[in-house]
């Protein structure tokens, strides 16, 4: 059977791995727009921050390897531009040559990812200006960076804290614009001033409410110009988030979301025969919201990959769901979300209460005791957890982990209260403070 896999790396490769494991007689053709397979883009800013040394570091596999070692036709500079879904043939040019190729499947999967949102903002091509997508990116920001000690990121998300985190490491003094209101908008404000305390503290100019009009400068950026205030800069980076790269589907019957991601059942099927998507192009089901959602993240992108992978070789395994699980560092502070925040459950109609708490990392005791700040969601007649988020300096990784297994397995408040966790002062006071909150709502 001839596989084709749009795309190379997190859920194409998962994909095409669980394919050759499963039909020792598969053909599978990987079809990757850059040159390099495989690679942790969630650690580009930890390259450019030094703290990884190479880049190589950041590939899991190369092309090299999944050809020799898996018999994969591992193509680069492959871009996909149609597809034939009637036919069931690919489309595209050969960014290399600029030649043209055609190739027919049996089965087809779409894990083309996600592209940065680049608004029309004038100046966008001069010098300076980046995006933070791929390897290529990174290195072209870490040269760019030999040059510039003035930096301005624009977009005050995930990707856009890292940065500034790993830009300040670095010694560049460093800017971040946002048109929301406060940074970390995706949190509620209790964690957001968190952050922005911590952005001050660590001498980060802070400009939130402003929308980004134009860079000026002749050959390189000089200057990000908002709404009647000028910055000068020698350097920019836009991360205000990503697009579904879902353009080859546009003339065909594939049903997508108001973004453009694909949607896809939960065994990473489209509305078409035979044609599947997973990872940063497609739509991942909400198991709080109880509908399907977009949250590109490398987890979902790996696990989606490989449910796909198992159900076109002729398995039956569904994808379970997210439950919008994440994390991010930002200098001594740990930040963690999952499920829904106040504004999520507002939007979805929720009869719900709400709780700030602040308890402790472990017994208050014991050395490297630290605040931890917990922002609790529930349900006001059910009981159950709707919601988490928190932030601290230490154990906010396992609070947030709990909350996310909780919400998984739909615990009620009193549940949650009566789980057996573990406890020793190095690592917890005899209630966590999960339970504490827990406690406190039921």
């Amino acid at each position: 059977m001839n596989y084709v896999i749009i795309g190379g790396d997190a859920a194409g490769m998962s994909a095409a791995m669980q394919i050759v494991r499963t039909d020792k007689k598969a053909k599978v053709t990987t079809l990757e727009m850059g040159g390099i397979y495989s690679y942790a883009q969630c650690g580009l800013p930890y390259y450019i921050g030094g703290l990884t040394e190479s880049s190589d570091d950041l590939i899991a596999r190369s092309r090299d390897t999944f050809e020799e070692e898996y018999g994969i036709d591992a193509r680069v500079y492959h871009k996909v531009t149609k597809i034939d879904t009637e036919r069931k043939r690919v489309f595209g040019t050969n960014l290399k040559n600029g030649e043209s190729f055609e190739i027919s499947y049996d089965k087809c999967l779409v894990a083309t990812g996600a592209a940065p949102v680049v608004p029309p903002f004038e100046g966008t091509g001069l010098e300076g200006v980046h995006t933070l997508k791929t390897i290529p990116d990174a290195e072209a920001i870490v040269d760019d960076l030999e040059n510039a000690s003035d930096v301005t990121v624009i977009g005050g998300g995930y990707i856009g804290l890292e940065m500034a985190e790993n830009l300040v490491e670095k010694g560049k003094k460093v800017r971040i614009i946002d048109q929301a209101s406060r940074l970390g908008s995706v949190y509620d404000k209790e964690i957001s001033k968190a952050i922005e305390d911590e952005a001050a503290r660590h001498g980060i100019e802070v400009v939130t409410g402003e929308s980004v009009e134009r860079f000026e400068g002749e050959e390189r950026v000089k200057s990000v110009v908002t709404g009647g205030k000028t910055y000068s800069t020698d350097l920019v980076i836009v991360a205000i988030g990503v697009k579904p790269n879902t353009s080859m589907i546009d003339d065909t019957r594939v049903h997508a979301s108001e973004n453009g991601a694909i949607i896809v059942n939960a065994y990473m099927e489209t509305n078409v025969e035979d044609l599947y998507a997973a990872g940063d192009c497609a739509t991942q089901y909400h198991r709080i919201k109880e509908k399907n959602d977009y949250q590109p993240l490398g987890t979902h992108a790996n696990k989606q990959g490989r449910i796909a992978g198992i159900n076109m070789s002729g398995g039956s395994q569904p994808f379970q769901g997210i439950v919008g699980t994440s994390i991010v560092k930002f200098f001594d502070l740990t930040v963690g979300k999952t499920g829904l925040g106040e504004k999520e459950a507002e939007d979805l109609g929720f009869d719900f209460e709400t709780l700030e708490f602040e308890g402790h990392s472990n017994a208050g005791y014991y050395p490297g005791n630290e605040p931890l700040l917990l922002k609790v969601i529930s349900h006001k007649n059910t009981g159950h957890l709707l919601g988490l988020q928190a932030v601290g300096k230490n154990g906010v990784d396992k609070r947030i982990d709990v909350a996310a297994t909780a919400l998984y397995h739909r615990m009620t408040m009193a549940d949650i209260e009566n789980l057996d966790l573990s406890y020793a002062p190095p690592y917890n006071g005899v209630w966590d403070p999960v339970q504490q909150a827990a406690r406190r709502m039921k």
